[in-house]
């Protein structure tokens, strides 16, 4: 197997326990595993954490129809549940994220088919213009909710839209301030004890720590060792707190060879050797995740030391220059992310090489790759 995911079950651990002790009292954690465990996969994550988190959440009816295979947690399903999957997403006691009428109503009426309670949560856009029920519109919702016997609310929720900034905290809030006015409309409704979570990874870090009052949160990326911000990455890690990267990108060399001066490598002729040059051809390419704007950019480390890419990522390989390493051989181990010795190439540093954020990095990791679990 020439490319796989290494997982750290230690490393994942230790970050969901640091995330935890952000928190006050018998707040109940979400461990955040949408999009395949933010690339590292759904299954191997779900095993190592089914254990400590009180919850799981997913986007989708998909994500959870897999992982009611794993699972007996509480799951909760943010994203957009489409009416035809609604009656599975229920069967498979999924916790619906609701904030339109027509949803509601479609919810309520497969409820009452199938003789069951749906149990939701109401998602209210508090200025971050996204899903959501608009703060002028909470009134109306509750009256919508109170006609649906078939409805359980369970919980409220919102989500911060930068409160990793921790330069400026009016924003969030501006946001915090608009969705205490809608909890204490549903209140007054009569919708009492209600499961309430604004808190991400960042929300976390910058406000569940000191202020929050939060009975769920929800960290995501932290899990996985990657930060929201440099900002609240300089702050805590002051602290002592150090979170830890869960996934190793592994390959291995397909192919050595020396090429001459003069000689173009990979497509659109983008670079030309300008002398005698030592390559190596990793397996590895975009379709695996490994991003094109890498090209002529990025490094990978080989005999714990970094060697450049040479031209142009192609869909299934790349080149990079081994001509500084004396004894590199065919198969040897190849990181594309991750440790090597005191060597690292981070999520953060690929993330800044492309001009996007880290945990896009891990997310596009091809599914199909095998994820080894350490």
């Amino acid at each position: 197997m020439l490319s796989y995911i290494e997982i750290s079950k230690e490393n994942l651990l230790h970050n969901f326990a640091l995330m935890k002790s952000l928190v006050k009292g018998d707040v109940k954690m979400v461990s955040v595993v949408k999009a395949n465990a933010y690339g590292h996969g759904q299954n191997e994550v779900v095993d190592i954490l089914d254990g400590v988190t009180d919850y799981f959440q997913v986007d989708d009816f998909r994500e959870l129809e897999i992982l009611r295979k794993i699972t007996k947690k509480k799951i909760l399903v943010l994203g957009y549940v489409a009416k035809d999957e609604m009656k599975k997403a229920l069967e498979h006691e999924g916790i619906l994220g609701v904030y339109d009428e027509k949803q509601i109503l479609a919810l309520d009426s497969i409820s009452k088919e199938l003789g069951r309670k749906a149990i939701v949560h109401v998602k209210i856009d508090a200025y971050l213009g996204r899903q959501g029920v608009m703060p002028e519109k909470v009134e109306e919702m509750v009256n919508c909710l109170k006609n649906c016997e078939n409805i359980v609310v369970d919980g409220i929720y919102s989500h911060f839209a930068n409160i990793e900034d921790t330069t400026d905290f009016s924003h969030a809030q501006k946001q915090i301030n608009a969705f205490e006015v809608a909890l204490k409309i549903f209140e007054k409704a009569g919708f009492d004890n209600l499961k309430t979570h604004m808190s991400a990874s960042s929300g976390i870090m910058a406000w569940e720590k000191n202020e929050g009052v939060s009975k769920l949160v929800r960290p995501g990326l932290s899990l996985y060792g990657m930060w929201p911000s440099e900002d609240l990455r300089n702050k805590l890690e002051n602290e002592n707190f150090k979170l830890k990267p869960v996934m190793r990108w592994v390959s291995h060399i397909a192919q050595i060879k020396t090429v001459p001066k003069g000689y173009s490598i990979g497509y659109g002729l983008t670079f030309v050797t300008d002398e005698i040059t030592k390559i190596a051809v990793i397996p590895q390419g975009y379709s695996d995740g490994f991003d094109r704007g890498l090209s002529n950019l990025g490094e990978v480390l080989i005999k714990k030391k970094r060697c450049r890419i040479l031209g142009r990522v192609a869909m299934n390989m790349f080149v990079v220059d081994v001509s500084h390493l004396a004894d590199v051989l065919n198969e040897d181990e190849v990181v594309l992310l991750g440790k090597q010795g005191n060597q690292e190439i981070t999520a953060e540093e690929i993330a800044e090489k492309i001009d996007t954020i880290n945990y896009e990095i891990t997310t596009r990791v091809l599914a199909l790759l095998p994820r080894i679990v350490r």
